[in-house]
């Protein structure tokens, strides 16, 4: 597969910015990279830091939105662009039961958008990846593992946009032959991830000795995938996966939530303890559980490592380590996400009502 003009969309989120790392700095990618990115509250350039100088012409920022078919448009044509790998998307489940506007909007008309500009150059175009999460397929028992066949069962405003972005990817492909592939992913984590999520705000509070909310009673169970073997997975996928075809990733790391936070708390009592010497987990704090919570999740990535040899290289406990370590060593990075719009979100879910 040969690409020359790659647009990342929301490459200054979490994921993405680990993309451009990654694509730039360990595969041998010779083209450019255009970073499309609105710059919401999750998007951070600082997540980019020192690439622009690093690659020169080979990395272009453009702050857009992708509900902008206008915008969008032009920045197709301007720079040539013949493949997409899409992560924008509105993300968080609890702002998306709070105020689900926002995630139809940029997760399905957004998508829309980009699909149509993508058809547009059918000639010249190459590839469309669309990123997604396993959060489509609704919520498992005790036992079984999503896999590629798996019905569609979302249970909140997140995953239902998400699922329906999927469906509109696949039907391009279907009906224009576009050509496509889908990823759905189990939780990721790792550096830069906004702490909102789960395991950024456990090992943040923990480190300042605030409460640690956890939902109901903690047993909610996701698999776990550490950022970096996401896009390699990711890489592997868009170089050699079937067009039209869909892919699981998953971590190999199915856990609850509690023993994550009690993990998180020992760790860090380890490498930084607390003046007191109080065990952190202390702090554990079980709060009223949220609408429509799934209660587990698992991923069978049996089709992508057998017919791409693709598998994690990360164990959790490897990861999270790597994790806390990063967290640790970036205060100025989560100082500055710590400021405006993150401090609100922060006030409105944890604050006084």
């Amino acid at each position: 597969m040969n690409i020359n003009n790659l647009m990342v969309t929301g490459g200054c989120g979490f994921i993405g910015s680990n993309f451009i790392h990654y694509v730039l700095k360990e595969t041998g990618f010779a083209g450019r990279i255009i970073n499309v990115d609105k710059l919401t509250y999750a998007g951070n350039p600082e997540n980019l830091k020192g690439i622009g100088e690093r690659f020169g012409n080979r990395y272009v920022f453009q702050k857009m939105d992708i509900c902008d078919a206008g915008g969008m448009g032009k920045i197709f044509s301007d720079y040539n662009v013949d493949a997409v790998c899409h992560f924008a998307a509105e993300s968080h489940v609890d702002r998306s039961i709070k105020r689900p506007e926002s995630f139809i909007y940029t997760n399905i008309i957004g998508t829309f958008n980009l699909l149509e500009l993508a058809r547009a150059r059918a000639d010249k175009f190459v590839l469309f990846h669309h990123v997604s999460t396993d959060e489509v397929f609704g919520s498992l028992g005790d036992a079984g593992y999503f896999t590629e066949e798996t019905p569609y069962r979302p249970n909140s405003p997140y995953s239902a946009s998400k699922a329906a972005s999927d469906h509109l990817v696949r039907a391009y492909h279907e009906t224009y032959g576009l050509p496509v592939v889908i990823s759905n992913c189990s939780n990721n984590y790792g550096p830069y991830q906004f702490p909102e999520k789960l395991i950024p705000l456990m090992i943040l509070n923990a480190v300042e000795g605030k409460p640690l909310p956890v939902y109901g009673d903690g047993r909610n169970v996701r698999d776990w995938l550490y950022v970096k073997d996401h896009c390699e997975a990711i890489w592997t996928i868009m170089q050699s996966g079937e067009r039209g075809g869909t892919f699981n990733i998953g971590g190999n790391s199915e856990m609850e939530n509690i023993v994550i936070v009690e993990m998180i708390c020992d760790l860090l009592d380890e490498v930084l303890p607390s003046p007191a010497g109080m065990s952190r987990r202390k702090l554990i704090t079980f709060v009223k559980d949220r609408p429509g919570h799934d209660r587990r999740y698992a991923i069978d990535f049996g089709k992508l490592q057998k017919q791409l040899g693709w598998a994690p290289r990360e164990s959790f406990a490897s990861g999270i380590r790597k994790t806390i370590t990063w967290y640790l060593e970036n205060k100025a990075w989560i100082e500055n996400i710590r400021s405006g719009e993150y401090q609100t979100w922060i006030d409105e879910h944890y604050g006084e009502d």
